[in-house]
């Protein structure tokens, strides 16, 4: 089947599932694989649950008419993405970066839709199957269309590139993320810095934080949007980040001076599309983390900070420092393993804990493999979770604010559980 001929069944629901467990009415199934699943089992039983039409790519599979029959269901998903898109005469902003895609991905959004009918990423849906998968959610009523993009190895955002064709581009910033897949923080700064390439061939719009002279270095000659602290400026942290934006104070809920470039990337993005200010101000400040995401969480007099859905050096850094920050008595600080730094593991995890160390936390403890085998003078460090649980059953933490912060492999929100 040609996608031309497969869009045309497309359009007549708009919907894609790829999930039996949650089938809508009229979708078109795709049968995805994985290293531990073949989506083309459960064709017959996608069908049955409501779902229109079932695309296939092995053979034996195929019962009825309505069971379509392709090459490859994933290569076959993305062409009908790019397919679709080509359709669209609406702007796409596409955004990546190393740290904070989601949260500003959201921030945008919230502002955004004051004014637009949006379709944005869900949660962070930003690899090869997510970002397809994201445009085929926008509908003929979307106005503006937010993609998240993620990668952890050269040529992945060139690639999502040509599928989203994004008209405005922004990249949070460049830090030590995915360095097992890029090597190096070069080539974290080359594989984000194909955005900007992108946008630079087919002359659309980059939106540039002045303050990282690495992002200007990168975005020459590109069509700017340039947004800074002249513009936005940064009023304090204390817990929550504060801004000024044409006279007016804008006070958020999110934690972190890091979280500073996220919310003027929203204020400038929304700035650009007319928003007006006193929509941008209040979606900023009604907006609330949530997902792990650098939330406060009240226990009696215990402040929690959990930040355990994601964790590289650079934001392990970030968020250590803000929280030395905070002007509170008795700070402890629980820190997990960070994943994909490749050979430069163990390097990356001592310098961490040397730097939580010369802040001078009340109590440091480290968990996971990699932080376990390094030198970790003045904490405690356990190889696993289990092995912390064990000796902590009963965290006794009154009048203490905790950090919690390690990759999502680590779920470390399970610490929750111990209180």
């Amino acid at each position: 089947m040609k996608i031309e001929q497969l869009y045309s069944l497309y359009t007549q629901s708009y919907l894609v599932d790829t999930d039996t467990r949650n089938i809508r009415k009229g979708s078109i199934f795709f049968a995805l694989k994985g290293a531990n699943f073949n989506g083309n089992k459960f064709a017959k039983e996608a069908l049955n649950s409501g779902a229109s039409y079932a695309v296939i790519d092995e053979k034996e599979y195929q019962n009825n008419s309505n069971t379509i029959l392709v090459d490859n269901v994933l290569e076959t998903l993305q062409k009908l993405a790019k397919y679709h898109r080509e359709q669209l005469r609406i702007p796409i902003i596409s955004l990546t970066g190393s740290n904070g895609k989601t949260t500003t991905k959201e921030l945008i959004n919230c502002v955004l839709s004051k004014k637009y009918k949006t379709t944005a990423t869900t949660g962070n849906l930003n690899n090869h199957i997510g970002v397809p998968l994201t445009l085929l959610t926008i509908q003929p009523t979307t106005e503006i269309g937010i993609i998240e993009m993620g990668a952890n190895h050269l040529n992945e955002i060139n690639f999502l590139c040509h599928i989203v064709k994004p008209n405005f581009g922004l990249i949070t910033n460049f830090g030590k993320a995915h360095l097992e897949g890029f090597g190096s923080i070069e080539g974290v700064i080359k594989a984000k810095s194909e955005l900007y390439n992108f946008l630079k061939e087919t002359k659309e719009t980059a939106f540039i934080n002045s303050d990282d002279t690495e992002q200007l270095k990168q975005s020459k000659n590109i069509n700017s949007v340039i947004f800074n602290n002249s513009k936005i400026k940064f009023i304090e942290v204390n817990p929550f980040v504060k801004v000024q934006f044409q006279n007016t104070n804008i006070q958020s809920k999110l934690i972190g001076k890091y979280n500073f470039n996220n919310i003027s990337a929203a204020i400038a993005i929304g700035n650009y599309f007319k928003v007006p200010l006193k929509d941008i101000k209040d979606a900023i400040e009604n907006y609330e983390p949530t997902n792990n995401r650098s939330q406060i969480i009240n226990k009696g007099s215990l402040k929690i900070i959990l930040d355990a859905y994601n964790a590289n050096p650079s934001s392990m850094k970030a968020a250590l420092e803000n929280f030395s920050l905070l002007k509170d008595s008795q700070k402890v600080v629980i820190l997990g393993d960070m994943f994909e730094l490749g050979e430069t593991s163990t390097k990356e995890h001592q310098q961490i804990a040397d730097y939580a160390n010369s802040l001078n936390f009340d109590k440091l403890i480290l968990i996971g493999k990699a932080f376990s085998t390094i030198i970790a003078k003045n904490a405690l460090t356990y190889t696993c979770f289990e092995d912390f649980e064990t000796s902590n059953k009963d965290l006794n933490l009154k009048n203490t604010s905790l950090l919690i912060k390690g990759s999502r492999g680590m779920a470390l929100e399970r610490v929750l559980n111990l209180f």
